[in-house]
């Protein structure tokens, strides 16, 4: 089985890509030690610019291997594409990083207070880079329309996913089993395309 390394410790993250790779033959595992690496500033104002930038800086501590960086956030139309590729801290306070689950969640349903639900769109939306010995070598994307509830639903998925209504199936992201997220979400679909890519040109790499 091949492994290809990403470029991330979260485990909602590995367990969604870990479960389409399978079906590939592909074992999918975080960068070795990456705990320990410097952490990458996400500062880059477009998705495929912060995927590109994981990907690179973490390829160059696993030398040959492929290494897979993504970026993603949810994007709401009444907010102009709101929270977008600051999705992880929306809620922050000036001087810290990413802010909770929780606080996000409540600061986008404060934000959208007042909107109808006709207005209440939204789409997320995941890039993810592959790179080599500090190179990206292609790009992968997907997206997933929807609409932002009034109040959570579900105890699966992480980030907004509870607020996330997946109209096709009249079920939010966190209600969702994993092979539900694999196939209709946004991750899963930018992931498939990568893992298509892969069968098709690794030998040659």
């Amino acid at each position: 089985m091949s492994t290809v390394y990403i470029a991330t410790s979260n485990q909602g993250k590995l367990r969604d890509f870990q479960t389409a790779a399978a079906a590939y033959n592909v074992q999918i595992a975080p960068v070795p030690n990456i705990e320990s690496l410097p952490p990458v500033v996400e500062d880059q104002d477009t998705f495929e610019g912060n995927a590109r930038k994981k990907a690179e800086c973490y390829s160059r501590a696993v030398v040959g291997e492929l290494v897979l960086g993504d970026d993603s956030g949810l994007c709401v139309e009444a907010l102009d594409g709101a929270p977008g590729v600051i999705s992880a801290r929306y809620a922050a306070v000036p001087g810290t990083s990413n802010s909770s689950d929780t606080a996000n969640n409540a600061k986008l349903l404060a934000e959208l207070a007042d909107v109808p639900d006709e207005r209440r769109t939204a789409h997320f939306i995941c890039v993810i880079a592959v790179a080599k010995d500090g190179r990206t070598i292609e790009l992968f994307r997907g997206h997933a329309h929807g609409r932002i509830l009034h109040a959570a639903r579900g105890s699966g998925g992480f980030g907004y996913d509870p607020l996330f209504l997946f109209p096709d199936l009249g079920l939010t992201f966190a209600e969702l089993r994993p092979e539900q997220r694999i196939e209709f979400g946004h991750r899963g679909r930018a992931f498939r395309r990568f893992l298509e890519w892969y069968q098709k040109q690794h030998k040659i790499l």
